[in-house]
This record gives C-alpha cells, structure tokens and sequence, in this order.
C-alpha cells in the first residue's frame, strides 16, 4: 500500500497520535517510529523498516568499519519499534516531540513507504514552499508542469 494523503490531528494530553483509520491494518503488524533527517517523525510499517535497514547496511563488507558503526547507530539509536494501541493511537516519546519540533497540532502526511508526522505550522510553511517549487522539481524529473 502507499500511503497517501494529509491530515490533521492533535495529540492527546499522552501525546497519543490517532493514525488515521484507512491506514490502521496495514500498520497492525507493528510500526517504527523514527527521526528523519528534516525535523520530522517518519512512522514505517515494520515490514519495511526492517527491509530498508537492511538494504542500507547490505552494501557495507566490512561491518566493523566506523561508517557501518555509525549507519547502524543512524538507523537503529534513532528508531523505536512500538504498535498501535487499541484504539489506533501510537506514543510520540519526548525525544521525538522534540526532534520534530512539535506541539500538540500536528500534520500526518502520507510520502509512500511510510508516514510522515510535522508539527502544524512547520507543514504549513514546508508546504507553501514545496508547492512553490513543484514545477522545477517535476522539470527536474523530465515533465513540465
């Protein structure tokens, strides 16, 4: 499945994120949650988490190299193996909160693989600024806007 689409939520005074519904069985095997590289919360299907780790370490021969240290801390400090709750919910700890700069607002977006968590008003202006930009990135894919 991709996930698609963008929708607004708030968290609960838990900081309890509702995924939204059409997603919850394809996340019902489990779900990673991890600090991208922009100030954002990447949550993947455990499925594919797993098969992206490992095709990202695939390619290191020696394991010991301090690239392959530091990948493996990149990939699996940053990342926390959870699932939804009863209710569809998933914890958003402190240290991502604060990764992703996030209030109690927040914008779950669908890139795909996996699902992007943002804080609101950091959305609303990457968003402005992307659609901006859309006719020079889709040029730089060879189609015209």
């Amino acid at each position: 499945m991709a996930f698609t689409g963008t929708f607004e939520h708030n968290l609960d005074t838990k900081n309890r994120l509702t995924i939204p519904s059409k997603f919850r069985a394809d996340l019902s095997k489990g779900v990673y949650l991890s600090r991208a590289v922009e100030k954002v919360i990447s949550l993947y299907p455990a499925e594919t988490y797993t098969a992206m780790a490992d095709q990202a370490l695939a390619g290191f021969t020696n394991p010991l190299s301090a690239q392959a240290r530091e990948t493996r801390r990149l990939i699996y400090g940053t990342a926390l193996e959870t699932e939804l709750d009863s209710a569809g919910r998933v914890m958003l700890t402190p240290r991502f909160l604060e990764h992703a700069g996030i209030g109690r607002e927040v914008v779950i977006t669908g890139v795909g693989d996996c699902l992007e968590i943002w804080d609101r008003s950091a959305w609303a202006d990457y968003d402005t600024d992307l659609t901006q930009r859309a006719p020079e990135l889709t040029e730089s894919l060879g189609h015209t806007s």
